[in-house]
């Protein structure tokens, strides 16, 4: 099925959160060891603990990398895992490059068997970046979700700074729109789609029109400070469209022996806070 026809069948039915997977080892709940064991044991609970809520998964590969091959090769076994648990699976690695290297790496991660189903990539580099990741999606029924204004406070650095009338983030969305109108599934979504911080709600408005087919994955809800209020400016108008990530508030909602109930609490709670601010 088509990426965003099965990410929109998903948000129905479940919700639109998304559920990051950010194990960072100094953060480990009461009882789990800090190793790559340790890591599994612990993702797995997580997710056992969030699927009937969340629509997807979204584990950060930077603290996989920090573990060597062993956390890479967690990294497969949670995503494989993952999909087992019929959610959809959102690898954040912002892999960006040209030639063969751009092949490769849109090759290792949206190839046809890989449990991913969408990976989030950089526009630094322009189209010769983007082409062969998007092949991929058209190929194998994957995704991507390109960074186009990012949540952290100094985005603007270089998100925020004018070219002509508009500002680079604009420019970028109006890339990405042009990018996904080839890949339209039967919910008028396209296979590419986009990164919009919670943080800047106000962009993000302006961002829904200029980005009428492209899916959202919004960052910075939770610990990061964006609300419900703030990201329902994402959604398209029947209430899908977007997924919105929380890691922290989630997946550490309790250090204690309780953290795989916490993290199912908050989930739920994330889920009708939304469910809320979209009526």
């Amino acid at each position: 099925m088509h990426f965003a026809d099965a990410l929109t069948a998903k948000i129905k039915e479940s919700s639109p959160v998304c559920v990051g997977l950010d194990p960072e080892q100094s953060e480990l709940p009461e009882g789990i060891e800090k190793s790559a064991a340790g890591v599994k044991r612990f993702l797995e609970g997580i997710i056992d603990a969030v699927k009937n809520t969340a629509s997807c998964v979204k584990p950060q590969l930077a603290y996989f990398e920090v573990l060597g091959w062993e956390g890479m090769k967690v990294f497969w076994e949670v995503c494989a895992y993952a999909k087992k648990q019929n959610l959809i699976v959102i690898a954040d690695g912002k892999r960006n490059d040209i030639g063969t290297t751009c092949e490769a790496y849109a090759e290792a991660y949206l190839h046809k068997d890989s449990p991913v189903d969408a990976l989030t990539v950089s526009p630094y580099l322009g189209s010769d970046g983007i082409n062969p990741f998007i092949e991929r999606c058209a190929k194998n029924d994957k995704g991507i979700f390109i960074l186009v204004k990012t949540s952290n406070p100094s985005s603007g650095e270089i998100q925020d700074l004018p070219v002509g009338d508009e500002v680079v983030h604009e420019h970028v969305a109006q890339l990405v729109e042009s990018w996904g109108m080839h890949h339209l599934g039967k919910t008028n979504l396209s296979c590419v789609g986009a990164v919009a911080g919670a943080t800047y709600p106000e962009e993000m408005k302006y961002l829904r029109t200029l980005m009428p087919h492209i899916p959202f994955l919004i960052p910075g809800y939770g610990a990061q400070g964006g609300t419900a209020v703030d990201v329902k400016h994402g959604f398209i108008p029947d209430g899908t469209g977007t997924v919105v990530n929380a890691s922290r508030s989630i997946i550490f909602a309790s250090k204690g022996k309780d953290w795989k109930e916490a993290a199912a609490k908050a989930t739920l709670r994330m889920a009708r806070e939304i469910k809320e601010a979209l009526k």
